[in-house]
Order: structure tokens, then C-alpha cells, then sequence
């Protein structure tokens, strides 16, 4: 076959991207599939908020190594016709069934943690209500309309991107080493042929998903929450031992709410409120605004960069998680008095803020605008990878994981409790100038997102970078303790070795996933909109 002649992750030349400018609409996904469903939405006659659907479903088909039919999600979103910015959040809660005391007796507890994989830390998913929620309040199309161009994919079949390929044999051989007892069994059927994971080019085809698709389109979603598809699955969790149950899904709703708002520098970075960690970068934007900033970042602005997002974190982890199972003040985190506070902590050289090391996970991000002045950041991801490796049998529905966050301290702001939503990492971006809505952006990667949301802002708002620069830009991720990685191919080695000398343990990365990947629209002041696309995957713009 022609496409085993070359190796499509291997690119001996530089290449680069500029930014691209729309008079009318534009709509940046993770893979080019899912951009075009988007623009297919749009081209029928739907708005910006019908693009996001469309391309939000379509990503479960083409892009299902990191997100699926059983996924979280969380938009904001700029209303032309409320002339106002909301947020959604469609986390789902542990099921009723589940209790710290239950999982250890049970026999679930690795290590006194709670599992990565299987149907423990399965939560209720929340990706369909979003649909369905975001499609009734303000969208144009019927749902099963939005749903069409992924429904399309999952049944006529598409031809795997590389970065596709390479996360899916990855993903396989994972499942491979944990199958010794048969319970990724479905998820192998459902999501390999004869065990192998598609190459790049091959065509895949999943048609239990189409069909499923087309349930939750014809229903508005009640089909995943109430109908047949939550007896499936219920039914599934009931056989091999797991909590989750009809009721849990029957009585579950996305939540709508005000996003939370930082003034930085003239601009308004907005974030989803907890229990999502968007307040992380937040936190640490609100510390480094009290730094005098230079043109172009060297070494001491990366370290403050570094110090204040392990600060924020350090905050983050003892405090953040349901907001309805805390007493915490959010918005004392975003009070001016918070980062005078915390700058102060920073001196020269690296100190260590919290011992706790984060998990990584895959998520997808999209973003959408059209010409009414609509504008979309969605995000939606099962966590780690495919998530629990669960697939509900004859469905094609993989659950996510988005429980293994909890903890069975029950000590710990984050421990797990019956209904309860967990600390969650899927974070959309969006900025405003002076009450106008600039546009949406968004890193996906778990725990590199707060992190990637600092560093394209401040790319875009100190730096003055177009959305494709401030994407391109060369990318640090913290770790754990003092350990952080920089961009091999990207990040200047001279300053790497100068925050080396600081005390960061820095390791240069290859490993372009490591970073994130973003995509980013801004509307300018005449209406045009300008876009940028992550170039460390197999990101696409759809525009016109």
C-alpha cells in the first residue's frame, strides 16, 4: 500500500504555520475530521454552538484515544444574543453506590489509591448532556442534525491520522499488559482488528457507535440517561461488579454558571470554576502579574513562570475539588491580596511546593466562531487515554476514568464520596478586553493544561503573539517537586541550562504530546477572526 512507503510522524524539515484569518466562520479541532463536522453544522444553516456539537461528537469517532460517548466535558461560551458569557459544566458524579469504605473492602484499592482502570472509577458522563444541553439553549439544528456528520464517520469510515495511529497502538499494547483476566476483552473488539491498532491511512469504521450516536441524537440524549442505552449500561457495570447505575445517569443534568474572571494587564482571562482546575492558572496569572514583564521571555521570566504555577497547584491540590462538598472561597484566590501574598515566595532558585505528582491523561479541545459573534471553548476527554478501558458491550460506548482522581483519604478536600464530582483537569480558555469578548483558546493534556493556559496567554497578552505564535511558542511542563521538562526542538538551550542552574531539574523532551496541543480564535476589532492550530499534532482549521 502506498501509505507504508513513508513514516508520517517523521519530518526532516522544518515546517511552519501562520495564522489564518476567516471573515465568517471558523472552527479549529485536533484533527481535520473533526473541524470539517463543524463546518458541515455550520454550512447547514447552524451557528457556532451547532459547530461545537458537531465537532465535539465527531472527535469521540476520530479521535477516541482520548476522549468518547462516555466522556466529561465543560464549554464557555460568548452569547451574541445574551451578549454575555456563560459556562457549562458537564462533569459527572461518583455514583451513589460508591463509598471510600466499600472500594477498600471490595478489594479495589491499589496501594491505598483508587484504580486507573476498570468500572471503580467510572463517574457518570457527562459529554451527551452536554450535547444535548448546549444544542436545546442555543443552537439552531435538531441534535440528531448536529450529530449527523459524526454519526457519517463512525459508519462509512475515515483514514487515521498519525498522531491518531500512534496513541491507539500505544493504548493497545497498554491494554494488552492489564487483560490477563478478559475485562478489555470488548474494548479490544471494538477498537482493534484481530488485536492491532490501525496504522496511519487505514480506514476505520464503528458502526455500535454510529448507531449509538443516532439514539442520542433522536432522543436529545435522554436515551444515554434514561432509555435503553442506561439499562446497557447499567446492565454491563451490574456484571462485573462495578457501582455505576440507571439511577446515577437517570438523575444526572449539566450545570450552567457564570465562568470566573481574572483582570491581567488590561485583559480578562476566564476559566470554569471548581471543581475544575482552570482556577490553577488563574492562581498563578495572579501572581505573575505583579512581575514587571519583558518583551521577550528569558530565563528569569520562565522560572517565575515555573514558581508560581507549582505555588497555584500546591493551593490547588489541598483545596480544589466539588464546590458543593466544600467550604472554600473560591474568589479569594483571584483577590489582588493572593499574589502579593505568593510573589513574595519566589526568590532566584527553585523551591519545592507540593510532593504530589500529577497523573497524565488525553483530552481533546475545540474552538468555534461564527458570524454572528457567537464564540465556543469546549473541551471533552475520558481521561486517561481511552479512559477505564471499559466499553459498555454492543454500545461502542468507552467510559472514561475520571474517578482515579479521587482520594480514599477521607482526610483530603478531594476524597471520595457518594455523588460526588471530583478535582477534574479539562479546562476551555477564554479572554475579553474591556467587556468584549476577544475569543476562546485551550491546551489539552491534563495536568499541562493550566499550565499551557498560562503560557499561551501571557503569550498572547505580554508578548504580543498572533494565535498560531502563541501556540508555536516553545513550552515548559512542570512535573513534580522540581522536575520539569522543556521542548527539545523548540525551547532555547541556553536558557534550559540557566534554569537548570537555578534548581530546576530540567530534562529536555522529543516528546512533542508532553506539551499539549491548543487551538486558539481571536476576533478582531473590524470582525474578522484570526485562528491558530496546534502544530505539535494533527490539528486543522475549517474556515470560510
Amino acid at each position: 500500500m502506498v501509505h507504508t512507503m513513508f513514516d508520517p510522524l517523521s519530518q526532516r524539515y522544518p515546517s511552519q504555520r501562520f495564522p489564518i484569518y476567516a471573515g465568517h466562520a471558523m472552527v479549529n479541532c485536533s484533527t481535520p475530521q473533526a473541524s470539517a463536522a463543524g463546518m458541515q453544522a455550520l454550512l447547514r444553516g447552524g451557528n457556532a454552538f451547532d459547530a461545537a456539537v458537531a465537532a465535539a461528537s465527531a472527535l469521540t469517532v476520530v479521535e477516541p484515544t482520548a476522549n468518547g460517548i462516555g466522556a466529561d466535558a465543560f464549554c464557555i461560551a460568548w452569547s451574541a444574543k445574551e451578549h454575555r458569557l456563560i459556562g457549562l459544566n458537564s462533569s459527572g458524579p461518583a455514583p451513589q453506590g460508591i463509598s471510600i469504605d466499600r472500594v477498600i473492602a471490595d478489594g479495589h484499592a491499589g496501594n491505598g489509591h483508587m484504580p486507573a482502570l476498570g468500572w471503580t472509577p467510572v463517574t457518570v458522563p457527562g459529554a451527551p448532556a452536554a450535547w444535548a444541553a448546549i444544542n436545546k439553549r442555543y443552537g439552531r439544528l435538531s441534535l440528531s442534525e448536529d450529530l449527523a456528520p459524526a454519526v457519517d464517520y463512525a459508519r462509512n469510515g475515515y483514514p487515521a491520522n498519525p498522531n491518531l495511529a500512534m496513541w491507539w497502538d500505544r493504548a493497545t499494547a497498554s491494554y494488552r499488559r492489564h487483560n490477563a483476566d478478559g475485562r478489555f476483552d470488548e474494548w479490544f473488539r471494538v477498537f482493534t482488528s484481530n488485536g492491532r491498532a490501525p496504522a496511519a491511512g487505514d480506514i476505520v469504521t464503528l458502526p455500535e457507535h454510529a448507531a449509538t450516536l443516532e439514539s442520542i441524537g433522536a432522543s436529545d440524549a435522554r436515551s444515554f440517561y434514561e432509555g435503553d442505552l442506561a439499562r446497557l449500561i447499567d446492565k454491563a457495570s451490574r456484571e462485573a461488579g462495578g457501582y455505576l447505575r440507571y439511577d446515577d445517569l437517570a438523575a444526572y443534568r449539566a450545570q450552567w454558571g457564570e465562568p470566573m474572571r481574572l483582570d491581567y494587564r488590561g485583559w480578562q482571562v476566564c476559566e470554569i470554576p471548581p471543581n475544575g482546575q482552570g482556577i490553577v492558572a488563574l492562581m498563578a496569572l495572579n501572581i505573575l502579574r505583579n512581575f514587571d514583564i519583558p518583551a521577550k521571555p528569558d530565563a528569569a521570566t520562565y522560572h517565575r513562570q515555573i514558581e508560581a504555577i507549582k505555588i497555584a497547584f500546591a493551593d490547588a491540590f489541598d483545596t480544589v475539588t466539588d464546590p458543593d462538598d466544600s467550604s472554600v472561597d473560591y474568589a479569594r484566590y483571584l483577590a489582588p491580596e493572593y499574589g502579593e501574598e505568593k510573589v513574595r515566595l519566589i526568590g532566584n532558585t527553585a523551591k519545592i511546593r507540593t510532593t504530589r505528582t500529577p497523573s497524565s491523561s488525553g483530552t481533546v479541545y475545540l474552538c468555534c466562531a461564527d458570524g454572528e459573534g457567537n464564540m465556543v471553548s469546549y473541551i471533552q476527554s475520558n481521561y486517561m487515554g481511552f479512559g477505564s478501558g471499559i466499553v459498555v458491550p454492543g454500545t461502542g460506548i468507552a467510559l472514561q476514568n475520571r474517578g482515579a482522581d479521587f482520594s480514599l483519604d477521607p482526610s483530603r478536600a478531594n476524597a471520595l464520596k457518594p455523588g460526588k464530582r471530583t478535582y477534574h483537569t479539562i479546562i476551555p480558555g477564554f479572554l475579553m478586553r474591556d467587556g468584549r469578548p476577544v475569543g476562546p483558546f485551550g491546551v489539552m493534556g491534563g495536568y499541562m493544561q493550566p499550565q499551557g493556559h498560562v503560557q499561551v496567554a501571557m503569550n498572547t497578552i505580554d508578548f504580543h503573539l498572533d494565535p498560531q505564535q502563541a501556540l508555536d511558542a516553545p513550552r515548559w511542563r512542570w512535573d513534580h517537586r522540581n522536575a520539569m521538562r522543556v521542548e527539545a526542538l523548540r525551547f532555547d538551550a541556553r536558557i534550559a541550562r540557566e534554569l537548570a542552574s537555578r534548581g530546576h531539574d530540567t530534562t529536555m523532551s522529543l516528546e512533542p504530546a508532553d506539551f499539549g496541543r491548543g487551538q486558539m480564535i481571536m476576533r478582531l476589532d473590524n470582525g474578522a477572526l484570526v485562528g491558530g492550530t496546534e502544530s505539535r499534532t494533527d490539528s486543522n482549521i475549517a474556515c470560510w
